[in-house]
């Protein structure tokens, strides 16, 4: 059962990504043409239908709390641990707004991958090379100043189960730096999904999202570790059980 669970969802995934390509493509075109607001919230629109069908055919039983704390409007980053692939998925079906996020450029050659990373409002990263990497941070930080959101994974990397790793120093700048409101954002379950085994298995999976952090009214001086320890020991409570 598993198997044939696996082989749905990926195909799902491969159909959606072609059927609706070309739906995002004008929409993404249109937002070069003075309709970026509405186009980035249809593309937005359609991966969120794509991502609720998908965890529908995963069997997952979704535990979802805290989506009043998410502001419609406004400069926004979303702050979340980061167990598995899953966690995007569910960040789609269920943040109600568009976001962005940086991904490491290796995606950039995955054919309709890289396109919709791009169509969402993505980001890749050169972590190799600091001064492409400082530059892409720099669109992400003016992103978010003109109204956008984008969501961080301070760990910066997949924990794959091994519970809240340490977040990186500075890996919280495109919030600090633009002057974001952050949602802390608790992820729990999503590694058992998929890659603990590599098949598509029903768990249980618990999304929720805190109160709303600003960062405008934090000294300076202080963004940098003491805000950094502040989200982290938000979202450890909120994996913490009830």
């Amino acid at each position: 059962m598993a198997i044939i669970k696996t082989v749905v969802v990926f195909a799902f995934t491969g159909i959606f990504m072609i059927l609706l390509f070309p739906f995002a493509l004008v929409a993404f075109l249109l937002g070069f043409i003075g309709m970026k607001e509405p186009m980035s919230l249809f593309i937005y629109k359609l991966a969120q239908l794509w991502a609720r069908v998908i965890i529908f055919f995963t069997g997952c039983h979704l535990t979802v709390i805290g989506r009043e704390n998410i502001p419609h409007t406004g400069h926004l980053c979303f702050v979340s641990n980061h167990d598995s692939i899953f966690d995007i998925m569910l960040m789609l079906a269920f943040a109600d707004r568009p976001f962005g996020f940086i991904a490491k450029k290796e995606l950039a050659w995955i054919p309709f991958i890289d396109l919709w990373i791009l169509f969402l409002g993505g980001l890749f990263i050169d972590r190799v090379n600091p001064r492409k990497a400082l530059k892409t941070i720099s669109i992400g930080i003016n992103r978010i100043k003109a109204g956008g959101s984008m969501i961080i994974f301070p760990e910066g990397t997949r924990s794959r189960g091994r519970g809240l790793l340490p977040f990186r120093p500075g890996s919280i700048k495109l919030a600090t730096q633009s002057e974001a409101t952050i949602i802390p954002v608790a992820l729990s379950g999503t590694y058992n999904v998929f890659e603990k085994e590599y098949r598509v298995q029903a768990f249980p999976v618990r999304v929720q999202f805190g109160e709303p952090i600003a960062t405008a009214g934090i000294p300076v001086p202080e963004r940098r570790q003491v805000l950094i320890n502040r989200i982290q020991n938000v979202i450890a409570g909120m994996l913490s059980p009830p």
